[in-house]
């Protein structure tokens, strides 16, 4: 199985982990959310998930989303053009998100998440300036549109497809079913207050 998923070449480093990991969980059942809450073994392992997940929803992209509509007209692609620019930046995320699953072993998760940070940071602060400056030339919006596609291939290749897998690479096989659970509350509990704080902000 190993073989068929890697390929050939020598597994025997990681089939002796995954045989280590099975001796040492050995009729251990599942933990509970509470179990992972009470367990001061993986402390930092939830912190570091809560971090990851907390940035992700706090960098912007729901907003981004929310809005490139708008600046995709404002930029003069006819409405009728726009369902398409909006479908390219869905098929632009998803492509940047499967090249990272080809990355992230060579680049590390670090690497890829301070990068693409810094990235869609950049992205949103000249998104600011061009937004603002919209009327003042008529290829500002065009910065606008690229800077959406910038920021989305950022998060793509860094927190989308950092993420995903990060459950399964910081806990061991009992505790891997909460974390995916506390993972997945995080992220729709924080989607839903800022869904609910942002109209106001603005």
């Amino acid at each position: 199985a190993v073989k068929q998923l890697w390929g050939d070449g020598d597994h025997m480093a990681e089939i002796d982990d995954m045989v280590a990991e099975q001796e040492a969980i050995r009729g251990e059942k599942a933990k509970s959310v509470c179990d992972l809450f009470r367990d001061k073994a993986v402390r930092w392992q939830l912190i570091t998930l809560f971090l990851v997940a907390s940035c992700m929803q706090l960098i912007g992209v729901n907003v981004v989303y929310f809005y490139a509509y708008s600046v995709f007209i404002k930029a003069g692609i006819p409405p009728a053009q726009t369902h398409y620019v909006s479908l390219g930046v869905g098929i632009t995320e998803i492509l940047t998100t499967v090249l990272c699953g080809f990355l992230i072993e060579r680049a590390g998760r670090k690497t890829l998440l301070w990068k693409s940070y810094t990235v869609m940071a950049l992205a949103l602060g000249l998104l600011t300036v061009t937004l603002s400056l919209q009327d003042s030339f008529s290829w500002i919006p065009y910065c606008s549109v690229a800077l959406i596609f910038i920021f989305i291939m950022s998060f793509g290749i860094g927190p989308a497809g950092v993420l995903c897998p990060l459950p399964t690479e910081i806990f061991i096989q009992s505790y891997r079913p909460a974390a995916y659970v506390f993972n997945g509350a995080t992220n729709w509990i924080q989607l839903f207050i800022l869904g609910l704080l942002f109209p106001f902000i603005v």
